[in-house]
């Protein structure tokens, strides 16, 4: 475990070194804004465009695993609604805190730092938590907070989700990397060494961004930002777990994989819906301070777990 926790340690020093330099205001927030989007349209993209470009088809759609992730992913958010309700949140703030239950940072950080720790083969099952993610919870949000504003569902909102799907960076990399293997062919050398050359700026440059951007964070309503951080850390991972091994049994490293991607913290991109729909923005904020400190911890201990589960 203690070897994990060491391996971890080098991902978390870096998010700590952009801490540090957003902290200190040498890093501003407009530099981080911008090293946000260089990770997030050129560098992260590049990356998965290449993990997809070079992954046998076979090797990525399993819907054991989808099935898994949902079912573990919904039932937390589940748990996230009917507390938030019972505390009288309404539909708007119980809605963006069932995200921060089970959103994760998989793009910044579950992307590099699990393919590195537990193989390339990781790359098909975090594609597909990510997809999950991407399409059915941040699709959800969307539509909740269109009834809370509007008083009623209008398909109309489908087109929104829609072009909100064609305009992520990440599911146009995905998607176009996953045709390009479906050819059969493979990358030629110059471009699959310039997308080797600029993915490679995503696992520094990711980590960094994260850091930077957590110096502006607070920690206003720190009971909330708890509760939300042990559903994120805690109960996401582990009704993940009960549904990768006895409900939709998988194989031990595909669910090994989902796991550790459902242990991660609260990702950046539920404070940009927050602020977007200006819901509760402060409690994301804290939500994501608290739980990316304490992962440093409880993702090395998800991580020494399934690292123990069976190759492939």
């Amino acid at each position: 475990m203690l070897d994990i926790f060491l391996q971890t340690l080098p991902f978390f020093a870096v998010i700590a070194l952009g801490y540090g330099a957003g902290r200190t205001g040498f890093f501003t927030q407009e530099a981080t804004a911008f090293l946000t989007k260089f990770v997030f349209y050129f560098a992260l993209s590049a990356m998965l465009f290449r993990f997809a470009a070079n992954l046998p088809l076979s090797e990525v759609w399993n819907g054991r695993l989808v099935g898994a992730y949902l079912w573990g992913t919904a039932f937390v958010y589940g748990i996230a609604t009917i507390v938030a309700l019972l505390r009288k949140q309404g539909m708007r703030r119980t809605a963006i805190e069932a995200q921060c239950a089970v959103i994760g940072n998989t793009g910044f950080l579950g992307v590099p730092m699990l393919v590195l720790l537990l193989g390339e083969q990781a790359i098909g099952p975090v594609m597909l938590a990510l997809a999950v993610d991407l399409v059915v919870f941040s699709s959800l949000i969307v539509i909740l907070m269109s009834i809370a504003n509007e008083g009623r569902f209008d398909l109309s909102i489908f087109k929104t989700i829609g072009l909100g799907l064609l305009k992520n960076p990440m599911v146009v990399s995905m998607v176009l990397g996953l045709s390009w293997s479906a050819t059969g062919a493979a990358l030629p050398t110059p471009v699959n060494a310039f997308v080797t050359l600029l993915g490679d700026a995503a696992t520094p440059g990711a980590l960094f961004a994260i850091g930077a951007s957590l110096a502006g964070k607070s920690t206003e309503r720190l009971e909330v930002a708890l509760w939300l951080s042990f559903c994120k850390l805690i109960l996401h991972p582990a009704f993940v777990a009960i549904a990768a091994i006895f409900l939709f049994p998988l194989d031990p490293y595909s669910a090994g994989v989902i796991i550790a991607a459902a242990a991660l913290p609260v990702a950046g991109n539920v404070y940009m819906l927050a602020q977007h729909f200006n819901v509760a923005p402060q409690r994301v904020s804290a939500a994501i301070l608290v739980s990316t400190a304490i992962s440093i911890v409880t993702v090395s201990l998800v991580i020494g777990w399934v690292s123990g589960f069976q190759s492939p």
